[in-house]
């Protein structure tokens, strides 16, 4: 197990994912010191990271600092590095994870820590199963989340993070990666309700946009993300989470982030649905992974084997996959049968 070595600060991390939010992380890494090696698996994004040191792509007037060392090679940066973030979308983790499993077969002494937010869409796990599953339990684990937008992340703009981690000295070893002067990192020992309120909160952002693209209101918004809490509250705990997370940062806080602001590519997909825009119009327009799009499907089976009523989940699945009108759906939530609160 890796001891809180203040000399070893300075160590390597590798971040693998080279979109907006692992290129925000991997400057923030190199701003607090550390050696960043940044891979990305698009050979044409990442050449043209390296010759113009900005991700012209997902995060554009953010120059990359001196320390940050752009790769095209996965295996490379995996073997060099016993410090891992893994930031690329959810249906890419398993694949990325069993990269790392095959690279490396030594894996003592290893950190694998993600900013990942989504569920495995082969098996429907939350993704520290699908590191336990193709790592082992001897690899130390770690999810980074909270309300953050990566580029607000990257100007070094206020932000407050949780690091979650069932070993404690882990949690507080990655969080000290992440931790400075404008970035306040909190740790959590519950990995389930940290991935939990992560996940559900992007399908809660689609609801708030479809909401807002139809045109009904703040007070339809407000509704909308308070019964939203109650839904991740009311999973989360079926499925192991503790309630008080979903009161903190990797619940509400995230929550009321990608409901309310339009940085969310969440929201910005659920507007544009709310508009009428087709889903593959909204997805184009947005040009990035909008993580509750899948995320939704996974969801809702989950909710379903779990006998757990989520109506605002259940509306925004079939909008999406069901091809239910926005409108109808946001109507049948107001006319469902009224009951305590």
């Amino acid at each position: 197990m890796p001891s809180l070595d203040p000399g070893n600060m300075s160590a390597s991390v590798a971040v693998l994912g080279a979109g907006s939010w692992g290129t925000a992380l991997a400057v923030l890494l190199a701003r607090n010191g550390h050696r960043v090696r940044l891979w990305g698996h698009d050979a044409e994004h990442m050449a043209r990271l390296s010759r113009h040191r900005e991700n012209k792509d997902y995060l554009p007037g953010i120059a990359l600092p001196d320390a940050v060392d752009v790769c095209l090679e996965l295996a490379a940066v995996v073997r060099g590095n016993d410090q891992i973030l893994i930031v690329v979308p959810s249906h890419a983790f398993r694949h990325t994870v069993a990269q790392i499993a095959e690279t490396r077969p030594d894996r003592s002494g290893m950190i694998v820590a993600w900013g990942t937010k989504g569920f495995d869409p082969d098996r429907e796990l939350l993704l520290s199963d699908v590191v336990v599953e193709l790592l082992g339990t001897s690899v130390s684990r770690a999810v980074v989340s909270g309300p953050s937008f990566a580029s607000e992340v990257a100007r070094a703009l206020p932000t407050a993070l949780t690091v979650a981690s069932d070993d404690e000295e882990i949690a507080a070893r990655v969080a000290a990666w992440l931790r400075n002067e404008r970035v306040r990192v909190y740790t959590n020992p519950d990995m389930a309700g940290v991935q939990l309120g992560g996940a559900i909160k992007n399908v809660m952002a689609l609801a708030a946009g479809i909401s807002d693209g139809l045109g009904f209101g703040a007070n339809a918004r407000a509704a909308l993300i308070t019964r939203g809490l109650a839904e991740m509250h009311r999973l989360g705990v079926a499925l192991g989470g503790r309630a008080s997370t979903f009161m903190g940062l990797t619940g509400v806080g995230d929550l009321v982030l990608t409901c309310t602001d339009d940085q969310s590519r969440n929201r910005r997909v659920g507007i544009a649905l709310g508009k009428g825009r087709s889903l593959q119009q909204a997805l184009a327009d947005v040009g990035q992974e909008a993580e509750g799009v899948k995320t939704v499907r996974e969801l809702y089976n989950m909710a379903t084997r779990a006998r757990i009523d989520m109506p605002i989940t259940e509306k925004v699945y079939r909008v999406i996959y069901e091809g239910h009108s926005p409108q109808m759906a946001v109507e049948e939530l107001i006319r469902r049968e009224p009951k305590s609160e």
